[in-house]
């Protein structure tokens, strides 16, 4: 049996959305996101039994990348803010990942559908390549630092992080609504 690549997965989902952006109204998506940001806060905030052990899967992996992988990818190349929160949950909840495993998934995933995103847009419209590969270099650098802190700390140091993440996001997502 083939198994699924989920970061092929994610990038050719990502590529859909970015390409789904040019004829879907996002409006009404860009005004239920923070909500949906604050939910994934307060969900990571107050579930128990977030930590770092593995749990039971409530989704086969084939399933898992047939299905969540292409949603958030998608999201991702459509919108793309929360898309970081949104695999995370996912890994979390259906696969049953500890928080270490599921961020270090998640950072693939979202690296796979940023770049999917990228390359439609290349082609497309007019990326900023500067401002781009800046965010690129800083993402970069920062996703080390995060992967050194998170396997010396773990959950205790990527939860408060996830919920402080989406939080700020969420406030910014509704101040450039204002």
């Amino acid at each position: 049996m083939i198994r699924p690549n989920p970061a092929l997965i994610a990038f050719a989902a990502s590529i859909v959305g970015a390409l789904l952006i040019t004829v879907l109204p996002t409006d009404w998506i860009r005004l239920i996101l923070p909500v949906l940001l604050i939910g994934v806060a307060l969900f990571f905030a107050f579930k128990k039994g977030l930590d770092d052990q593995e749990r039971a899967r409530r989704m086969e992996p084939a399933v898992f990348a047939a299905t969540m992988v292409p949603l958030c990818g998608a999201y991702d190349g459509l919108l793309g803010p929360g898309a970081g929160s949104f695999y995370m949950i996912a890994f979390v909840s259906l696969a049953g990942y500890g928080v270490l495993k599921a961020t270090a998934h998640t950072k693939l995933l979202n690296f796979a559908s940023n770049a999917g995103a990228l390359c439609a847009f290349a082609l497309v419209a007019t990326p900023w390549w500067i401002t781009g590969l800046c965010m690129g270099v800083a993402q970069i650098a920062g996703a080390q630092t995060g992967a050194n802190l998170a396997q010396s700390k773990g959950a205790r140091l990527i939860k408060p992080l996830l919920v402080l993440t989406s939080l700020t996001l969420a406030a910014k997502l509704i101040w450039d609504m204002l």
